[in-house]
């Protein structure tokens, strides 16, 4: 009789398990969708956010050029950091064709 017992109780128990395995099987899915459903909005949004920083940034050396803030060394400032960044591009091109 004892026996009897217990074969029900892991039986029970078996089945609430394999229960809650499909259950927590079905919530991953769900969630796994709601992850890449979410990261690609979140890779839409850095990409609007470097367009428009880069439309700001291209915005505000446009009004420094134009002299409509009177800021001449801003100006400068500006235009150094693109050289800067010009120079950058073209030591990592030519690191990359001394290594190729």
């Amino acid at each position: 009789m004892a026996d009897k017992d217990i074969i029900k109780r892991l039986r029970a128990e078996v089945e609430r398990l394999i229960e809650d395995h499909r259950r927590i099987a079905r919530e991953c899915r769900e969630l796994t969708v709601e992850r890449d459903t979410l990261m690609g909005e979140k890779r839409r949004l850095e990409e609007q956010v470097r367009s428009l920083d880069a439309r700001l940034k291209s915005a505000e050396l446009s009004a420094v050029m134009r002299g409509s803030e009177g800021n001449v060394e801003r100006a400068r400032q500006r235009v150094n950091s693109l050289l800067r960044e010009v120079d950058r591009c073209i030591a990592a091109i030519k690191h990359e064709q001394e290594n190729s």
